[in-house]
């Protein structure tokens, strides 16, 4: 199908393995539960990359082919190797659009792209959060509600040390009183980049289905580019003919 969305979900896969709670909520990977839900959608292909495969599983071949590179991390961002880094931001200003998740705004590729820390407040003690959809025409919120409310959630707050968003989708509420840029959207290079806030590996956000499909409608998003246009700075000739000139440079001493 010439259509197909290529959506390739990469997961540091860590503690998954080391953590008995997330194990149970997320047996084979977050990364799994998502690639399992997109690949339900028409239109969609979905393949996932984790931390410890060779290359971490983003090698040339997989980057070359994908219209979407979905990013979750959290503990080991550190262990990304520099060089795949460099790899993933050069396809993303080719044009591979890019989906970044909760913790993974403390990832390499996300401050690379955005040259900021990305830093912000954060807290943990489950409490309500209600995102709120402040785009609704946007296609990132197409069949989402006013809001999305979540019983449990890790608290990120203001201020967040990013580059003014193009656009911010959603806007989120704590049970704390904290607020958060939830949801944004930059275009760097030719590639659309979006930012969504939830996804919390100790509760179960990734089942929920409006969270499911906010990160369905951003894969559509942000593969809507489909270019790849590598990056170039060539000498070219000129398209018409000109003549040679002598230039004055008048009472300048040189």
């Amino acid at each position: 199908m010439e259509n197909v969305i290529h959506v390739v979900v990469w997961n540091e896969f860590r503690h998954e393995k080391t953590h008995p709670a997330v194990r149970k909520l997320y047996p084979k990977g977050m990364h799994t539960v998502l690639a399992d839900y997109l690949r339900s959608l028409p239109g969609v292909e979905a393949a996932t990359a984790t931390l410890d495969e060779p290359e971490h599983g983003l090698t040339e071949a997989v980057l070359d082919a994908a219209d979407v590179l979905i990013w979750w991390g959290h503990a080991a961002h550190d262990e990304v190797q520099d060089a795949i880094v460099q790899r993933v931001q050069n396809r993303v200003l080719e044009g591979m659009g890019l989906i970044v998740l909760h913790s993974a705004h403390f990832s390499k590729i996300f401050q690379a792209l955005l040259g900021t820390h990305c830093s912000l407040k954060w807290r943990e003690i489950a409490e309500k959060e209600r995102l709120w959809n402040v785009e609704p025409s946007h296609p990132i919120t197409e069949g989402i509600g006013e809001y999305i409310e979540l019983p449990n959630a890790e608290m990120y707050g203001e201020r967040f040390d990013i580059p003014t968003p193009d656009q911010v989708i959603f806007l989120s509420w704590f049970e704390g009183g904290e607020v958060f840029r939830s949801g944004c959207t930059w275009q760097r290079g030719h590639g659309r980049i979006f930012y969504f806030r939830p996804g919390h590996e100790t509760y179960p956000i990734f089942y929920n289905e409006h969270i499911l499909k906010v990160i369905g409608n951003a894969a559509r998003w942000a593969a809507g580019q489909r270019v790849r246009i590598p990056s170039a700075c060539p000498n070219v000739k000129p398209l018409e003919a000109i003549s040679p000139k002598e230039i004055d440079f008048g009472d300048i001493e040189v």
